[in-house]
């Protein structure tokens, strides 16, 4: 990713930090659940279409660098347990969508990581 998006994000994130120790919280969540669920779509897509893999994991450093950016030193646990609950939630999803065909499953999965990029700006 482009240093210039990475420092735009990372002022956008602390600029939203700044807001109160009350917004950091829900930011950190919904940042830490979003890195988590791009992550299972890495691997996800390591197995089934690697070149589309490169592109998911940029979104997933561009998350990253949000959570840094809005994590409290306190939350840095919590933060780590939000990204594996979603990355293994999200995982399952495409797991079931891909190997069992179900429509259901791709759907929810395509909802989840389509709110997740709404947060972040793509190059």
């Amino acid at each position: 990713m482009a240093r210039g998006l990475e420092t735009f994000l990372t002022a956008m994130a602390v600029g939203f930090a700044g807001c109160g120790p009350a917004s950091a919280g829900p930011l950190l969540k919904d940042f830490a659940v979003c890195a988590g669920r791009y992550s299972a779509l890495v691997e996800h897509q390591w197995l089934v279409d690697g070149p589309a893999s490169e592109v998911s994991a940029q979104s997933r450093d561009a998350l990253l660098s949000l959570v840094e950016a809005v994590e409290e030193p306190g939350m840095v646990a919590a933060a780590m347990g939000w990204r594996i609950e979603a990355k293994v939630a999200q995982r399952a999803l495409l797991q079931r969508a891909y190997f069992a065909g179900d429509r259901r499953a791709e759907k929810r999965a395509g909802e989840l990581l389509q709110a997740c990029a709404a947060l972040i700006v793509q190059s």
